[in-house]
């Protein structure tokens, strides 16, 4: 078992600077048993259950419990979380920590998943009619194999 002391809403942090988002759309934690946390509105009737009071290791607590992170509910991004390993606290390194990653993360308000790949594809045709336009949308080149670990570990830290 795993002890921590991140709640919900520091994990939605965390995965922000890791996803390369802002974090100006809603979002939500949904479990196995479809328990919704996340920032309750009292404009919407739901189940939604206040973020704040949760204990990442209320829902992580043994190796295989996973959760979902979903993110902007109009592109509907969504993350399965799963605690994979539970790893020895090393001497000397701040946490949170990415400890691995591949490839980059798809820009904000990009259209989800079909969207993502629609950009993807203009942004490496040059010749594409949007390809300009895209361009000056996302403000420099797109590199889909991009990942850089220690930037994101600078900016989690």
């Amino acid at each position: 078992m795993v002890e921590s002391d991140i709640k919900l809403p520091e994990l939605n942090d965390i995965l922000q600077v890791c996803m390369g988002w802002s974090n100006s759309h809603l979002h939500q934690f949904i479990t196995r048993d479809k328990t919704y946390y996340g920032v309750p509105d009292p404009d919407f009737e739901n189940d939604m259950l206040d973020e704040t009071k949760i204990r990442l290791d209320s829902l992580l607590a043994m190796e295989k419990d996973l959760i979902i992170y979903e993110y902007d509910f109009g592109d509907s991004w969504e993350h399965k979380i799963e605690l994979v390993k539970i790893l020895p606290i090393k001497a000397g390194i701040t946490l949170p920590f990415c400890i691995a990653g591949k490839n980059a993360c798809p820009p904000e308000d990009v259209g989800g998943i079909p969207g993502f790949y629609n950009f993807v594809e203009i942004m490496k045709s040059p010749s594409h009619p949007e390809h300009e336009e895209m361009l000056e949308w996302y403000g420099r080149k797109f590199d889909p194999s991009e990942f850089d670990i220690d930037e994101i570990n600078g900016m989690l830290h």
